[in-house]
């Protein structure tokens, strides 16, 4: 079962502070910061027609349906997703191996752009959650939370009901 983790503000303050810049030097739209058990920590960008909530928690569920796939091939996880699409792409990474990042970006930017800023906000992010975990005792390396199928499913529902 995963742990909730608490966010000291001071962390809580430097991460908003690297997704912010992550947003700007990027020139993605949208950038979310998700536990793996599809909680929102942050987001940042224009989330008006976006339902972050629901969003957060797909980002979760897809990254760990991924990590299944990466399982069976044998590899640990697979640390990086990418989608493209015809007018949106999403670049999806892991953080101290229980924080997703997610970049929502358009044609506006390219993706080696974002790949090369994601790199560089992954490094300031690992920092921030490595402190957090070591002052909490945390254990790094924890499973999604039992309830995270349920929340998912009732998401997934709520999107494509009539």
């Amino acid at each position: 079962m995963a742990q909730a983790f608490q966010l000291f503000e001071e962390d809580y303050q430097i991460i908003n502070t690297t997704l912010a810049r992550l947003l700007t030097e990027s020139n993605a739209r949208i950038v979310l910061l998700v536990d793996r058990s599809g909680q929102l920590i942050s987001s940042h960008g224009d989330t008006s027609n976006l339902d972050s909530t629901a969003f957060a928690s797909l980002s979760a569920g897809n990254f760990a349906a991924t990590s299944a796939l990466a399982k069976i091939l044998g590899q640990d996880e697979f640390s990086v997703l990418f989608h493209q699409g015809e007018k949106e792409s999403i670049h999806i990474s892991v953080v101290q191996s229980r924080v997703i990042l997610v970049v929502v970006f358009d044609n506006r930017t390219s993706l080696g752009l974002v790949r090369l800023r994601v790199k560089k906000s992954l490094e300031e992010l690992s920092n921030v959650f490595e402190n957090i975990f070591s002052k909490l005792g945390a254990v790094q390396n924890v499973g999604l939370d039992e309830s995270f199928s349920s929340v998912a499913e009732s998401e997934i529902d709520n999107l494509f009901r009539d």
